[in-house]
């Protein structure tokens, strides 16, 4: 049972997503006598060491072998279990892709694929470890939903969730220890529906990923130039609602797209495809990293020199907005 007490939220932000991870499984594992984590290798930097403890009947080390891992995970699923499998987001995905697509999306096995430290949580560790183009991969592979929560709470409802859903998903971890919190209590989850961070009218922001806390910090400085901007954080990907999309832009001037992903493919391109399939589109700025490999540095270099940064997302949004009053002038 997780317990959204404000101390509990202040520890699982200090763990940040990646070591949260094993927390929250440790937690709901006991509600559910058919779970397994698998997990390559990584059991101590995804929080798992004391899963493993306490449930050991439903925890395996496969090692550093992730399409080995798929495989074992996909014939535990056909027999009736439920199954995670848990990696650094690179290796889980891109490396992993072939056999995610034909092990557990071609035959659409209860196998929940966990992605750690994906985006630039790596840091330092360079392009090797960063994960930027997960989105893009993951959204191609028929009946995969796509989750990227904006932080650890946000985690945990989404783990709760893909305890219970017994089809292939893909959960997608961001950030680093210590990245802020955006929810600061318990809520009511509704994974199809993006949650809002931020009211807003001139501008929608919407974000997936841990990236959420930075747009709203955004809007604060927007708001000091009297640029309304509402923010929302677009936990499932995969199906997208586009009702909800369709609504909200009816009355927004601009909407932004914000990802620490490359623009391409990512939560972007999910809007513009629909954007194109409206008979009044609303012009869409994608915020997201260029179409080049980043030079290595820290979480926070990297935010700033892709321009993910609070104070970045700004200026491009303000940027963008008076071009288009000047359009229509």
């Amino acid at each position: 049972m997780i317990e959204y007490t404000p101390k509990n939220i202040m520890d699982w932000t200090r763990m940040g997503m990646r070591t949260a991870f094993g927390h929250f499984m440790k937690e709901i594992a006991g509600e559910y006598s058919n779970l397994i984590v698998l997990a390559a290798d990584l059991a101590s930097s995804s929080g798992l060491t004391e899963f493993q403890k306490i449930y050991p009947e439903k925890f395996y080390n496969i090692g550093i072998a992730e399409q080995n891992m798929t495989a074992i995970a996909a014939g535990l699923a056909k027999e009736g279990s439920n199954v995670f499998i848990t990696s650094f987001a690179p290796f889980v995905s891109m490396r992993n892709y072939e056999a995610v697509r034909t092990l557990v999306g071609y035959m659409n096995l209860n196998v929940k694929i966990v992605a750690l430290a994906s985006g630039f949580s790596l840091g330092v560790q360079g392009n090797t470890h960063y994960c930027l183009e997960d989105i893009s991969l993951m959204k191609t592979i028929p009946g995969m939903k796509i989750f990227s929560p904006a932080d650890v709470v946000e985690e945990s409802k989404c783990l709760k969730y893909l305890a219970d859903y017994e089809d292939p998903a893909y959960l997608r971890l961001t950030g680093t220890n210590g990245s802020p919190a955006v929810f600061k209590a318990d809520y009511e989850f509704h994974p199809e529906e993006p949650a809002e961070l931020r009211e807003g009218s001139d501008v929608l922001v919407l974000s997936t990923g841990s990236v959420g806390a930075e747009c709203v910090r955004a809007s604060r400085l927007l708001g000091k130039e009297n640029i309304s901007c509402g923010v929302y954080s677009c936990c499932q990907l995969k199906p997208f609602n586009m009702e909800f999309l369709r609504k909200k832009a009816e009355g927004v001037k601009l909407i932004a797209t914000v990802e620490e992903h490359f623009r391409t493919g990512g939560l972007g391109g999910i809007v513009c495809e629909e954007m194109c399939s409206m008979q009044q589109p609303k012009p869409v700025l994608r915020i997201g990293v260029d179409d080049e490999f980043p030079k290595a540095g820290d979480y926070t270099y990297l935010q700033n020199e892709t321009g993910l940064s609070s104070a970045k997302i700004a200026s491009a949004v303000a940027e963008r907005l008076r071009e288009i009053y000047a359009e229509v002038e």
